[in-house]
């Protein structure tokens, strides 16, 4: 039974533990606390404490932590221990402009070949991101607005330019989790819009404009978010105060 006085008690123990995938299983428990920011930017790791509330050894703990090292999630310090990795803004940038490249090129791809299941899929994704916004659940509405995305990948079939999307997604979902308010919410439903729009008049131009402005506005409020709480990032303080340092256009 879990120590619900522990610091950790939110995490969940892995159901189905066998020898071969106990490593596995503690790994994606710890990644999504970190992505979901149950576990902040900066905090410390407790080992001993982690393998008792999730019953397992130290070795898959370790070995696990060692993994999200190397995902940029956690930092892990000789004679130090492990902390929670804080977000670096060079490289959400970086991913952030990878994405916009191959977003826009795939919806370029896409649209004039896409059939009634993809719309039928998007607008669904459409109505359950206006129902989550409704009942507030941030946390709902970003795992919907993630699927948005995925659908377009999915229907292309392009399983290369998704693993690139998706090996640099970890550490983009916690940065956006940090802007997520009400407004965030009204803006991204309405920008996903102007890009299901853009589908269904089967306008590839616009598509680029909706996908490229989508972006550029959540990247515009990160900064912005930044410049407020540089303590978050590792890289906070390098931001001037300017409103320039997102330089896609």
């Amino acid at each position: 039974m879990n120590n619900h006085t522990s610091p950790y008690s939110f995490l969940s123990r892995p159901a189905n533990l066998t020898r071969g995938n106990v490593t596995a299983e503690v790994t994606n428990v710890l990644r999504e606390a970190i992505v979901s920011l149950a576990l902040a930017p900066g905090s410390p790791i407790d080992k001993s404490l982690i393998c008792a509330e999730l019953g397992v050894s130290r070795f898959p703990v370790s070995e696990a932590l060692a993994r999200l090292q190397a995902e940029g999630l956690v930092d892990i310090a000789p004679q130090r221990g492990s902390s929670v990795s804080l977000v670096r803004l060079a490289d959400v940038r970086e991913y952030m402009l990878i994405r916009k490249g191959l977003e826009s090129e795939a919806l370029r791809v896409l649209i004039g070949a896409h059939d009634e299941k993809l719309v039928a899929a998007l607008h669904d994704n459409m109505a359950a991101q206006r129902a989550q916004a409704e009942r507030d659940d941030a946390e709902g509405f970003h795992h919907i607005d993630v699927g948005f995305h995925d659908i377009i990948y999915s229907s292309m079939g392009f399983s290369r330019i998704r693993a690139i999307i998706d090996s640099a997604r970890a550490n983009l979902d916690r940065a956006r989790r940090l802007i997520i308010t009400p407004r965030r919410l009204a803006l991204t439903i309405a920008e996903h819009q102007a890009i299901f729009d853009a589908i269904l008049a089967r306008d590839p131009a616009a598509a680029n404009r909706a996908i490229r402005a989508h972006i550029d506005a959540v990247m515009v409020e990160l900064f912005a978010f930044a410049r407020e709480h540089p303590g978050l990032f590792a890289d906070g303080a390098t931001l001037g105060a300017d409103s320039d340092s997102f330089p896609f256009g």
